[in-house]
């Protein structure tokens, strides 16, 4: 059992909840910026109604990796050198 399987069966939160909280590989900074406000709104009405949840999104936000973004990609070209024999 993952972690998604074990909040989904114990705190009763899907992939799309978890997802919130710690993004996705490749988001640019625009769309990490919208979901980690729409992250806090979020906590502050866990915080009120549902403190374990409150405390296992906080985790989940403190273990989101940072930066979200897929490495870049370096291509080299390859060159020839010719050497006098």
């Amino acid at each position: 059992m993952n972690e998604d399987e074990f909040a989904e069966l114990a705190l009763g939160v899907d992939s799309d909840f978890t997802r919130l909280f710690t993004g996705m590989p490749g988001e640019s900074e625009t769309e990490r910026e919208a979901r980690t406000d729409a992250a806090a709104d979020v906590l502050v009405d866990l915080h009120r109604e549902d403190p374990a949840l409150a405390a296992f999104a906080e985790r989940l936000l403190s273990a989101a990796p940072v930066p979200l973004r897929r490495p870049a990609v370096i291509r080299r070209t390859a060159s020839v050198e010719r050497v006098a024999a």
